[in-house]
Order: structure tokens, then sequence, then C-alpha cells
């Protein structure tokens, strides 16, 4: 009777299992290819003039709740909040390295085509209201909950110099990136280009 006791003690304690999150509206491989031939190559533009501040982010999405938080919720399980939306417990799987984190402050919300990147191709052109739409862009596959020294060790690089230390991951992330692009009309250049047709032969 013990026993019995003790293994339903161990299984009502055990984490509720943690589930797969993945950013909305992921093409599919033959979707993506189509989108990456369509995009324009062209080289990079200069980081002149480039500042954070003119992509105005973590935009409060409804309440108390900015972007970061939403995509928190989204991405992560059995996620609490407080009064103020922020994520007090949950748990958070990141897909470019497999790491599990249960605290919030472990985790970024990475932007899947940097701010800085998207400024050199094309978004220095914009203004700072689609500049906004594209920093806090929840429709599409741009925002995802990731290992904060991760996230900070791909900083604004592209597919040509950085990819997911998870090598089964590039497929999907080549498709979020290409997705990105396409939507907004940005540009890659040849070895972006080359590097994402590479990932995408992963699929």
């Amino acid at each position: 009777m013990l026993a019995v006791l003790a293994s339903i003690a161990l299984v009502s304690t055990a984490p509720a299992p943690l589930i797969a999150r993945t950013p909305p509206n992921i093409p599919s491989s033959s979707a993506a290819q189509t989108q990456l031939t369509g995009l324009r190559v062209a080289a990079q533009g200069p980081q002149t003039g480039y500042s954070r501040d003119l992509f105005p982010h973590w935009s409060t999405t409804s309440g108390s709740c900015n972007t970061r938080e939403t995509v928190l919720q989204r991405d992560g399980t059995g996620v609490v909040t407080d009064s103020a939306c922020a994520s007090t417990s949950g748990r958070w799987f990141s897909p470019y390295d497999g790491a599990t984190w249960s605290a919030a402050s472990d985790v970024d919300i990475d932007h899947v085509v940097p701010l800085s990147n998207a400024w050199k191709s094309g978004a220095a052109s914009w203004s700072t209201s689609r500049r906004e739409t594209f920093a806090n862009d929840l429709t599409n596959p741009q925002l995802i909950a990731v290992t904060d020294n991760v996230n900070q060790a791909k900083s604004d690089q592209g597919p040509e110099s950085w990819k997911p230390p998870v090598t089964s991951y590039y497929c999907t992330y080549a498709k979020m990136w290409i997705k990105v692009k396409s939507v907004y009309s940005l540009t890659v250049t040849s070895a972006e280009k080359s590097a994402l047709t590479s990932m995408l032969n992963s699929c």
C-alpha cells in the first residue's frame, strides 16, 4: 500500500510534459523555396543611422501584457503570470540549443531576422510604424523564445555566419527566416541565399 501511495505521489508531483511550441505561419519547404527564389539579391546597405530605438519593440498587446510577455506565454508550458503580466513561473524549451529553462530571466525573445539585418536589407527606408510592426510581429515566425546567451551569440548575424547549434533545426530556422524576409520584401545577400538554400536541403 505504501509503495502504491509513493508511486501516486511521484506521478502527482511530476511536471507536466513540455510541449514543443513553434511560431505561427512557418511555410512548407516547397513554399519556402518558392519564397526564397522570389527574394531580391543585393549587397547589404550601410549600418549608418541604425538604432534599436528606431524599431519600437515590446509594444503593449492587451492590458498590461507586452509582446515579450505574450511570446513567453505562447512558447512556454504551464506559464503563470502576475498582475503585471510578467511570467513568474513556467518552463521554456529553446529549439535553437535544446535547453529547457524554468526562469523567464534565462529566456530571450529572438527576432529571427535581427533588427539590424532588416535595417541593412530594406527597413532603413521604412516608417517608424512599419518598423514597430516588424519588431512586434506575432502573425509571422519572427519572434521566438530561446536561451538568452544563444540569442546573444547570434546577435545580428545572418544564416551565412550563424546557425542554431541544433543542426536538426536548420530546416525550420531557414523557413522562418525566408518567410519573414518575403513578407517584408527584404533583400538577401548572395552568401545569405546560399546558406538558406543549403539549410532548406536538410528538410
